[in-house]
């Protein structure tokens, strides 16, 4: 898939008006299953006239706009709708759990749920992180509507099942950056010998190409950055890397995001907690996610504009990559995602599955919509 400006793709407000009619739907199910005010009882599980009360976990700090504030707004709005019988307490990164370890946690019982990309996973579930983003990837609405009516959903919970956790779409971001450099990259060669932070598939491809690759939760990029512990990052979109404060100490911000086209955020239940609660708080629970999909897409790219334009005055240069340079960044991910396709048959059925959809979409999405730089 190709991210220069000449290529054909969806337009935001495509994207919005469409992931805008699951919020719709999402919306009027959730106020026709409103139940009315109940008895507090065990957090946990629910039975009819009992709470549930869940710790929530989360990976990114609730500072953080879109990625992170969106647990905020998905415990606001289960709480609201359930007329407050159902309450979600947020936890900031590390203060219960790890901030890259929250499913495993969720999948011991420590806590009922968290929110998460599971992309983290992937060192003990590899293809973990097909659903968390691939390089060169799916484009948010893309990914929704692979998750949701392509088959998504079905191999998420596949692939979690053994681990006693549910995962659940419950928000996503649009592209991030290609990262944060000291000097310029004017070809494949400059990044050999860099000290880079770096997730998921993206990073095997920058450490196939000469980098020394470390993975740094937010909030511990910062200092990383400026003690010259990594030379260079990638985290998220641009409101987000400013406000952990990146562009004071790195001057060169690259794009586009090869390496995760879109950001998919889960929140991920134990299963068996998750079997104990009644239809009416499940549905409640999916509702309110896909309301947060909405939610986080829509704050994501609402928020980069005028961030990106106030650039020139913090000293930032904004650098697009060449066109040359990401043909062969795609070449090296093409290599690894087969190498991990060989060694893993569950991450070669969800590749596939992947594969399969976009080839299916692919005319559409080339002839439906007017190019980017329309």
């Amino acid at each position: 898939m190709s991210s220069t400006g000449s290529d054909r793709g969806v337009s935001n407000r495509a994207a919005l008006f469409a992931v805008g009619v699951a919020f719709a739907v999402g919306v009027i199910g959730s106020l026709a299953l409103r139940p009315a005010s109940r008895p507090v009882g065990e957090g946990g599980a629910s039975a009819a006239g009992t709470a549930v009360r869940w710790r929530l976990p989360v990976a990114f700090g609730t500072n953080l706009p879109g990625l992170g504030d969106n647990a905020l707004f998905i415990a606001e709005q289960i709480s609201a709708v359930s007329g407050g019988r159902i309450e979600f307490e947020v936890f900031e990164p590390g203060e219960v759990v790890p901030a890259l370890a929250i499913t495993e946690a969720v999948s011991a019982g420590k806590v009922q749920a968290g929110y998460t990309w599971v992309g983290y996973d992937e060192g003990r579930i590899p293809s973990s992180v097909l659903i968390g983003s691939v390089p060169f990837g799916m484009e948010p609405w893309e990914y929704t509507a692979w998750w949701l009516h392509g088959g998504g959903r079905a191999l998420g919970e596949k692939i979690y099942a053994q681990y006693d956790v549910r995962p659940i779409l419950c928000g996503i971001i649009g592209p991030e950056s290609a990262g944060w450099f000291r000097d310029e990259i004017e070809d494949l060669s400059d990044l050999r010998g860099l000290k880079i932070r770096f997730a998921g598939l993206g990073g095997k491809v920058i450490q196939r190409l000469g980098a020394s690759v470390t993975m740094l939760p937010g909030g511990e990029i910062f200092q990383a950055l400026d003690r010259g512990a990594i030379d260079a990052t990638e985290y998220s979109m641009p409101a987000v890397d400013t406000k952990l404060g990146f562009d004071r100490v790195v001057k060169n911000n690259y794009f586009p995001g090869w390496h995760q086209p879109s950001t998919a955020a889960h929140l991920v239940v134990n299963q068996r907690i998750w079997d104990r609660l009644t239809p009416v708080d499940r549905a409640l629970i999916e509702n309110v996610c896909g309301a947060a999909v909405v939610n986080g897409l829509s704050r994501g790219e609402a928020l980069q504009g005028p961030v990106l334009r106030d650039y020139a005055s913090r000293g930032v240069a904004t650098r697009v990559l060449p066109t040359a340079v990401l043909r062969e960044l795609q070449s090296v991910a093409d290599e690894v995602l087969e190498e991990e396709a060989a060694r893993d048959p569950l991450f070669a059925e969800v590749l596939a599955a992947q594969r399969a959809f976009r080839a299916d979409y692919a005319l559409w999405k080339t002839i439906g919509f007017l190019p980017r730089d329309f």
